[in-house]
């Protein structure tokens, strides 16, 4: 069965970070134009049109047999700033869905997302999350994924049910810069 993994989190919880990992395996499309560039807009994330207008799946090819999209919340999309319609979203995938909710250090995102943002917007998430628990997230973790590694991406892809790489080279060089 082909199957959409969405990774999401507040802003600065690691989306960009997961999604360069679970692209790296061939098997999974995704947004792999972060591994030949450091950062990109959330504009331009594969699904982000999708994301903006959730009725724009049924147009959607589902031609591979595992996909990554990657949403931050709050996101932005051509300059405005939405929250994700999860259940919009979601509802209208013809793929089995599975969902991982990414984590970060409290102060460690405070910070980030007032330097970025200007103001903190996790709470913005936060009040998504009750609405989010129907789906049967997994919980991931930015702090896990640079003390851990290659092992960590491993037990997530077992327990997400999707191929992750085994190149540790890789993903050694993708955790090379630490962002905290």
């Amino acid at each position: 069965m082909k199957k959409l993994l969405i990774v999401t989190g507040p802003q600065g919880s690691g989306n960009h970070l997961f999604s360069k990992i679970f692209a790296l395996s061939p098997e999974v499309r995704g947004w792999s134009a972060l591994n030949e560039k450091y950062w990109i807009g959330h504009d331009q994330e594969p699904f982000a049109e999708y994301w903006h207008d959730p009725s724009l799946l049924e147009n959607f090819k589902w031609e591979h047999k595992y996909y990554v999209t990657s949403v931050s919340c709050p996101y932005v999309y051509n300059g405005e700033t939405s929250i994700p319609n999860y259940q919009d979203f979601i509802s209208r995938c013809p793929v089995k869905v599975k969902l991982a909710i990414i984590g970060r250090d409290q102060t460690i995102l405070k910070y980030q997302q007032s330097r970025v943002r200007g103001q903190e917007t996790k709470h913005r998430f936060l009040n998504t999350v009750d609405q989010l628990m129907k789906y049967n997230p997994l919980f991931i973790s930015q702090e896990l994924l640079y003390l851990y590694g290659a092992n960590y991406i491993k037990s997530l892809g077992q327990q997400l049910g999707i191929p992750v790489s085994q190149n540790v080279k890789a993903i050694d060089g993708i955790l090379q810069d630490d962002a905290n």
